[in-house]
């Protein structure tokens, strides 16, 4: 037996709104595979350079705020401390990063951007621009404006949406503020 998926009530505005055909026409489904054809193609395009998506993401984060600690970086991308460490090894051992105690707290470790890191960076940050103007020049700069905004909407309506338990808003995947953008 085939199960039911979810079925908004008749009386819901967003599906007197816009009228949904199945599951695979949902705002979440379409986000989701824009998000896989964007990976797929970051990491295509990055490989030649020895990078994967995640390393451009955390040397942007670097660079952006330097002095990030591990910690600051897992929580900023969305990823366990253990995944930031395996990241920061490999990005230290072809010194692209360099790390330095904290002023205070010595045990604490903060994250740099090297010469040859700032480089890679530039690098990495071109690919990524061609992917975005390819973007903006399909959609047009206002459609594409329009979408960024949409999206930090979504991306903040995620944000407030309160864990499965009921124990309050999610921790822990904090996208950056927007303002750091």
């Amino acid at each position: 037996m085939k199960h039911m998926l979810y079925a908004p009530p008749v009386d819901d505005p967003v599906e007197k709104m816009a009228p949904l055909d199945g599951p695979l026409d949902r705002v979440l489904w379409a986000l989701r595979r824009a998000e896989m054809s964007m990976q797929a193609l970051k990491e295509q395009r990055l490989r030649p350079l020895g990078l994967a998506p995640a390393h451009y993401s955390l040397m942007l984060a670097v660079r952006v705020d330097p002095g990030l600690t591990g910690a600051e970086l897992a929580r900023r991308l969305g990823v366990t401390p253990q995944a930031v460490a395996s990241l920061v090894g490999k990005l230290e051992k072809r010194g692209h990063l360099r790390r330095r105690a904290h002023p205070r707290h010595r045990h604490i470790q903060e994250l740099y951007l090297t010469g040859s890191g700032e480089e890679e960076l530039v690098a990495a940050d071109a690919v990524i621009a061609s992917l975005e103007h390819k973007v903006v020049q399909a959609l047009g700069v206002t459609d594409a404006r329009q979408l960024k905004n949409l999206l930090h909407q979504v991306a903040d309506v995620m944000q407030e949406t309160p864990a499965a338990d009921g124990s309050g808003v999610r921790s822990g995947t904090a996208a950056p503020d927007r303002s750091a953008r």
